[in-house]
């Protein structure tokens, strides 16, 4: 039923539509549309990364050019919210065994919660560090609203750091990026030091 409500609403929107009112409900039926997919498929991706029901596409991947992309990425989005990217990558390659897919699905989930929810006019730290053998990827940021829940909180479903906030967030990103960082055996934390 959603993809036909996206439909209509996108054939409605082709149409030579003068009335103002019309278009403002129909761009927010498409909106709301395009968010309640966006909703459904995170749940979907919930499901599969907490059930473990995911067939990965194990690889050797370079994990340094896979974070630059993402920086690069998310330039502009971190600009509009006035957040200055502090990156601090090895010149060389560091190589990791993993899903690509879901490797970029995980690093997106991190750009896009510090997107929306890091105070506008900060830095954003980004870096990727090499010890023992094991790759890790940093991210700091100072959040926009004071966290009132414990950092293992934030990575449970459904779960937002300030109820208040009013960004339309699943409270998704995080469980799925947790999720699906541990079944390909990496680990994944959080810490809050104040905001």
């Amino acid at each position: 039923p959603l993809t036909s409500i996206i439909n209509y609403v996108d054939l409605m929107k082709r149409e030579n539509i003068q009335d103002e009112t019309l278009k403002k409900y129909l761009d927010v039926l498409d909106q709301k549309s395009q968010r309640l997919k966006t909703l459904t498929e995170d749940l979907v991706e919930a499901s599969r990364a907490s059930s473990g029901n995911i067939s990965l596409q194990m690889e050797r991947i370079n994990f340094v050019e896979l974070v630059r992309q993402a920086c690069g990425e998310f330039s502009e989005r971190f600009e509009e919210r006035n957040l200055q990217p502090v990156i601090t990558l090895p010149d060389y390659p560091l190589h990791v065994i993993a899903d690509g897919r879901r490797v970029w699905r995980i690093l997106e989930n991190l750009f896009q919660n510090t997107k929306k929810y890091a105070m506008p006019g900060t830095r954003v730290y980004v870096s990727v560090e090499e010890s023992d053998g094991e790759v890790s990827f940093i991210m700091k940021n100072i959040s926009e609203s004071p966290l009132n829940i414990s950092a293992q909180e934030l990575t449970e479903r459904f779960t937002r750091g300030d109820v208040s906030r009013t960004t339309e967030g699943s409270g998704l990103g995080l469980s799925i990026a947790k999720d699906l960082t541990q079944i390909q055996g990496g680990i994944f934390e959080i810490y809050l030091n104040g905001d």
